[in-house]
């Protein structure tokens, strides 16, 4: 496997791999890394597609990204929803080649960049506080010049040098209190305990987006809800091919045999439909791992009763145990499972209103009509003075495609579970539907007296999510196992606790960038895989981060020691007339 840029092999065909047909894949799980790897064994390995076998513990395929209409509920059910670029690279190129389910005669991604270019993202209100009001500050990143080396610091400093640290070991308070960590924690799902070395990646990766942190206009999203606009059409693909699809599946344990300097995955133990089965690999039988999830162990509430906090460990994480008992190349899952802290996002609520008395209420903080059919939110609008951290999401509406047209769906979370509401005098966990969005009414500044009548002519389903930000934990290196562990013959890892340089995880593209480099290096497919973005390496994006950083000052105007002002001074004279200087003037810089 290598990586490329530019489009010299994006275009290519990749070269039949020698006996493809004579080997099989079992993949385990069906979340969208395992979808999109059974999709490159058939479009880039060109293996036939009933040599494909699909292992999933529930009744339904999609893993995390989900959305649903729950019957005995009566309400719909999103555990969270997914922020997209245009520099998401494998999976705009995974979706080139899925037809769309509405128009056969385009592809998804043609789908999703016609509907992103008439109705772009744009925040027209990015946080909120006394109960509806803008923030004064929205829209400046409030950091002092301490606060912007810390910054620099963490860039700098190599990953080796990262193991196990947390955000709030490497900044200090001012930092904390800039709207930049505001923006920046509720857009990504950080916590300042969070693991400062997938910081450091998300600043390297996403140094473009500081630009757009107040207004989100980088963002794009799916007409629907993930699970009808992306899983269904994988799905479809899939099955059109013939891909085997095994449900009601749990896999127990894969054998592996660590002899002659390799590592073959020699067995499947699984249990099916309640009977246990046993699976005898050869070398040409190829095992995709989805190692842990973050929604395992999901329970659900009502309107009147919260969600339950009793769960098991769960499926995913068991195997990932099993596995990693065998090697120390396959990780250390409970690094990421076990001691997770209190104060962090485990909650999240799907409120579905069923008229339009919420209406005049989101006009007013969000200053778009949310049954226009256009974006409303534009990703996260926050809640800065929420005990909980509160955040919510409106999508486009309708969300669901047999959502009723005086229907209206509204995405909540909290990052900060096990504080007492400002309203309702309860941490999340405790509180059922009701009182959730009894929470948010208050903040969104509806009338008290009203309150309560509103809540309960809505149907808000809590959900309880014990590993959601499981992907942050403070980790070292080796604790995710290599996507292709060294010497591993037939046996990969894909998700978001597979191990690739350079990407982020908690995205839709480090999903399926590990598929693609799993079925790329286990095959030696005859193609590049995209390179992670390089933005970290344009001068462009780090002279326009600088600007933005900085609150948008000339480098003359900065708040700099005396000396420093001097350097910049004799830097500008010296590039007087060069490009550097149109440069930083077309950065806006001088």
């Amino acid at each position: 496997m290598h990586y490329t840029n530019g489009n010299y092999e994006a275009f290519v065909q990749a070269e039949k791999p020698k006996d493809v047909e004579n080997k099989s894949a079992y993949i385990v799980g069906s979340g969208l890394a395992s979808l999109a790897t059974a999709v490159f064994l058939i479009r880039d390995a060109q293996m036939p597609g009933d040599k494909i076998h699909i292992f999933e513990e529930l009744a339904l395929p999609g893993g995390s990204m989900d959305g649903i209409y729950n019957p005995e509920k009566q309400a719909y059910i999103i555990r969270g929803g997914r922020e997209m670029e245009s520099h998401f690279e494998t999976l705009w190129d995974l979706f080139r080649s899925i037809p769309s389910l509405e128009n056969k005669d385009i592809s998804v991604l043609d789908e999703f960049y016609r509907l992103n270019r008439k109705d772009p993202s744009y925040s027209k209100t990015r946080v909120i506080v006394n109960r509806g009001e803008e923030l004064p500050t929205d829209g400046k990143l409030l950091l002092t010049p301490k606060a912007i080396k810390e910054i620099v610091d963490l860039v700098l400093t190599p990953e080796k040098d990262l193991q196990n640290k947390k955000i709030n070991e490497v900044f200090s308070k001012e930092f904390f209190e800039s709207n930049f960590w505001l923006y920046w924690s509720t857009m990504f799902a950080f916590e300042p305990w969070a693991s400062a070395m997938e910081m450091r990646r998300y600043l390297m990766r996403f140094v473009q987006h500081i630009a757009t942190l107040q207004n989100l206009s980088s963002l794009k999203f799916t007409k629907y809800n993930q699970y009808e606009s992306l899983i269904l059409p994988l799905v479809s693909y899939l099955k059109d091919h013939g891909v085997q699809f095994h449900y009601d599946t749990v896999v127990d344990n894969i054998i592996v045999n660590r002899s002659e300097g390799k590592k073959v995955a020699t067995e499947i133990k699984l249990t099916e439909n309640g009977k246990e089965k046993t699976i005898h690999l050869s070398e040409d039988d190829l095992v995709f791992v989805t190692n842990g999830s973050i929604t395992e162990s999901t329970t659900y509430g009502d309107n009147l009763h919260p969600a339950s906090q009793e769960h098991k460990l769960g499926a995913s994480w068991q195997l990932w145990k099993n596995l990693a008992a065998q090697d120390s190349d396959f990780g250390h899952p409970e690094k990421f499972y076990d001691n997770i802290p209190k104060a962090n996002w485990v909650m999240s609520a799907t409120i579905t209103f069923k008229n339009n008395d919420i209406v005049p209420f989101i006009e007013k903080v969000n200053k778009k009509d949310p049954h226009s059919g256009s974006i409303v939110s534009s990703g996260p609008t926050t809640i800065k003075d929420s005990n909980w951290l509160l955040g919510y999401s409106i999508s486009r509406q309708p969300h669901f495609r047999k959502q009723k047209p005086n229907e209206l769906i509204v995405w909540l979370y909290g990052l900060y579970s096990d504080t007492k509401g400002n309203y309702v005098q309860k941490t999340m966990p405790e509180c059922n539907g009701i009182e959730l969005c009894e929470e948010w009414l208050y903040h969104m500044g509806v009338p008290e007296e009203k309150i309560a009548e509103m809540a309960h002519a809505a149907t808000t389903i809590p959900q309880h999510m014990p590993y959601i930000t499981s992907y942050f934990m403070p980790r070292a290196l080796g604790d995710r196992p290599k996507v292709v562990p060294d010497n591993s013959k037939n046996l990969a890892f894909i998700g978001n606790f597979a191990e690739t340089p350079r990407d982020t995880v908690f995205t839709t593209e480090y999903s399926v960038r590990t598929a693609m480099e799993a079925v790329y290096t286990l095959l030696d497919i005859d193609r590049g895989v995209p390179e992670v973005f390089a933005s970290a390496f344009d001068v462009r994006m780090l002279l326009n981060a600088m600007y933005y950083l900085n609150d948008q000052k000339k480098l003359t105007d900065l708040e700099l020691p005396l000396t420093e002002k001097l350097a910049i001074k004799g830097m500008l004279k010296k590039v007087k007339g060069t490009y550097i200087e149109e440069l930083l003037k077309q950065y806006k810089l001088m």
